[in-house]
């Protein structure tokens, strides 16, 4: 039953959609991986999709799953580029590791609109702006 597996809590793991650049034409976003646990977090894979319903229309992007491979702690990697017309949909992130042949999963959501500047913060490790989940 559900109730019998162990309760793999995931901490100390975000994702954070980072504003990677500018020009005066357009700004460039990345999709991060960060770490703060002190070991390393070992076959790490992202699944992300967009969607959203809007004016009776189902709206989703294709399903991406991208193989990281091990993260040390105290560190980051890239998941991926986003573009900006995607921040009006609901983006989805889920994440799936092991620490000591132990599997832990968290899915991590960023709801329409909520990259905006006020939600920015000078994300950890990286330290560049973004958005923060985790």
């Amino acid at each position: 039953m559900k109730r019998d597996l162990p309760k793999n809590i995931v901490e100390d793991i975000g994702i954070a959609i980072v504003l990677e650049g500018e020009t005066p034409e357009s700004k460039f976003w990345y999709v991060y991986i960060i770490n703060r646990k002190k070991e390393t977090i070992n076959n790490v894979l992202v699944s992300s999709r967009g969607y959203d319903y809007t004016d009776g229309k189902d709206i989703q992007t294709t399903t991406l799953r991208h193989f990281i491979g091990d993260i040390n702690g105290n560190s980051f990697a890239k998941i991926e580029p986003i573009d900006e017309a995607l921040f009006g949909l609901t983006n989805e992130y889920w994440l799936s590791y092991y620490i000591n042949g132990i599997i832990y999963d968290k899915k991590f959501i960023f709801l329409p609109e909520s990259v905006v500047d006020s939600n920015f913060v000078r994300i950890p490790i990286i330290n560049k702006p973004g958005v923060l989940i985790g």
